[in-house]
C-alpha cells in the first residue's frame, strides 16, 4: 500500500503542479508520434505484444467488478471490451478517434466522447487503464468521474507504476531497445511527454476524493514497491 495521504496542506501542494504542461517533442518525434501510437495500442511488434500481454493483469482486474451502465476513460481501441460481459450500456471517453474506428467492437458502444466534460449520464462503473498517467489536470478529470459516478457506484484505475524502478526497467528492456531499433530515438523523451503523473500523484489524487477500498500490485516481480509493473486501485464515494 502506498501511504495514506490525508493532509489537506500536502494535497494542496500537490494542486499547484496542476495542469502540468508536457515537455515539448522534437519534430523526428512529432512525426512518428501518431503511428507509434496507434502500433503501441494495437500490439504491433513483439515488444509491443509483450507489452499488451502484461497489461492483461490491468484488464483482469478492472473486470472483477460489473456494472449494467458502464464509462470507460481513455478506451484507445476497445481492448478492454472483451473483459466486460454483464453492462448494458458502455460508453467511452476517447479524443483518439484513430484507435477504435476499424475495432469489431464499436457496434456494442452507445456513445462516444471526446471529452469528459461532454458526458451528462451516471455511472454503475466508471474505469480507466493505463490512462491516469497521461492526464496533464488529473485532479479535474477525477472530480469529473467523481461527479458521473452513483451514489453506489465503483471508480476502478489501473495503471503502470510510473516512478519505480520495475516499471522503468520493463520498457527500457522491451519498447525502449524495439524503438531505437526502428526509429533511432530515445524512448525516454516519449515516456516523459505521455507519463506526466506517477503512481504516487495518482494515488494521493484518488485518496483526497474517494474512498480507497482495494489497492493491488501486479505480482510481476513481487507485489511490492519497485517491483511491481502495474498497480489496480478500487474506490468509492465518501
Amino acid at each position: 500500500m502506498i501511504k495514506n495521504i490525508k493532509s489537506p496542506e500536502k494535497y494542496q501542494d500537490l494542486l499547484k503542479k496542476f495542469p502540468k504542461k508536457r515537455p515539448i517533442l522534437s519534430q523526428e518525434y512529432k512525426d512518428i508520434y501518431d503511428q507509434h501510437y496507434i502500433s503501441n495500442r494495437g500490439g504491433n511488434g513483439f515488444a509491443n505484444l509483450l507489452s499488451q500481454k502484461m497489461e492483461s493483469w490491468m484488464h483482469k482486474k478492472t473486470a472483477t467488478i460489473s456494472g449494467k451502465d458502464i464509462l470507460e476513460l481513455g478506451a484507445g481501441n476497445l481492448n478492454h471490451m472483451k473483459y466486460e460481459y454483464s453492462f448494458e450500456n458502455y460508453d467511452i471517453v476517447e479524443p483518439f478517434s484513430d484507435l477504435y474506428k476499424d475495432s469489431p467492437d464499436l457496434t456494442s458502444v452507445r456513445n462516444i466522447f471526446s471529452s469528459l466534460s461532454e458526458v451528462k449520464n451516471k455511472y454503475d462503473k466508471i474505469f480507466s487503464i493505463a490512462t491516469c498517467e497521461h492526464l496533464v489536470d488529473l485532479p479535474k478529470e477525477i472530480i469529473l468521474c467523481k461527479n458521473l459516478l452513483k451514489k453506489d457506484g465503483t471508480f476502478q484505475v489501473a495503471i503502470p507504476c510510473e516512478g519505480e524502478l520495475a516499471f522503468k526497467l520493463g520498457w527500457i528492456l522491451t519498447t525502449g531497445i524495439a524503438f531505437k531499433y526502428r526509429h533511432n530515438l530515445d524512448y525516454s523523451k516519449l515516456i516523459e511527454y505521455e507519463h506526466v503523473n506517477s503512481i504516487s500523484e495518482i494515488y494521493t489524487v484518488l485518496d483526497n476524493n474517494f474512498r480507497i477500498i482495494k489497492f493491488k500490485r501486479s505480482p510481476f516481480i513481487l507485489p511490492i514497491k519497485n517491483f511491481s509493473f502495474y498497480a489496480y486501485i478500487e474506490c468509492k464515494i465518501d
